[in-house]
């Protein structure tokens, strides 16, 4: 592996670190589990992270085909991906954490669900909108097998680093504080809304190029 696909790949997972934002959803988490014995919070915890495994994957083999099943250009998924991104960002700087993920419907209904990992924690809270649109925007622009065989192993990475950490959530909330995650936000969402600012800049510069 060269320098170059270490940065693809490097610029990927942290991506995905600014779009999830595990630590940002750890409090919900917490919240979440807090009346489960310490077996069920680490089986919700490998829950959450196999399902947002699955869905980004998913989302990684079947954008392309989901793009020309609606004959969209990857540059217009580009400007509306990174759109998506900066809102997501907005929210996330504004310090309103979740609320862009999750409707009120879903709020007053995910009580009543017993696999709390899957719904809403891996979907909308983990795997939302804009970790998937990123995970699309990525697999279209290196489609070789062996970038997205890297790719793969990236969000494999990634879940695997998010199990651990909410596997310690209540240790690590304790230690942070309220505060703390919300500086850790704030600095995620700057992060997102730098790469959704560069997806939009590629993608108008390839739909004009006059622009260039």
């Amino acid at each position: 592996m060269n320098s170059i696909e270490f940065a693809i790949y490097l610029q990927f997972f942290l991506g995905l670190v600014a779009a999830v934002n595990p630590i940002g959803i750890m409090p919900i988490f917490v919240s979440l589990t807090g009346h489960m014995p310490l077996e069920d919070k680490n089986k919700t915890a490998a829950t959450a992270n196999i399902a947002v495994a699955t869905i980004l994957i998913t989302s990684l083999l079947g954008g392309q085909i989901l793009l020309d099943m609606f004959s969209i250009s990857l540059d217009s998924f580009r400007v509306a991906g990174g759109l998506l991104l900066l809102t997501i960002a907005f929210t996330m700087m504004s310090g309103k954490l979740g609320e862009d993920k999750q409707n009120k419907q879903e709020k007053s209904e995910y009580i009543s669900k017993e696999q709390i990992g899957v719904v809403p924690l891996a979907m909308p809270l983990m795997a939302g909108p804009g970790a998937i649109s990123s995970t699309i925007v990525y697999g279209a622009r290196h489609p070789s097998l062996i970038e997205t065989t890297g790719i793969i192993i990236s969000i494999v990475l990634f879940c695997f680093c998010s199990w651990l950490l909410y596997r310690s959530a209540p240790i690590i909330v304790r230690f942070l504080g309220q505060t703390g995650i919300n500086v850790i936000t704030r600095i995620m969402g700057l992060i997102l809304g730098a790469l959704g600012i560069e997806f939009m800049a590629n993608g108008l510069r390839a739909l004009f190029p006059g622009l260039a």
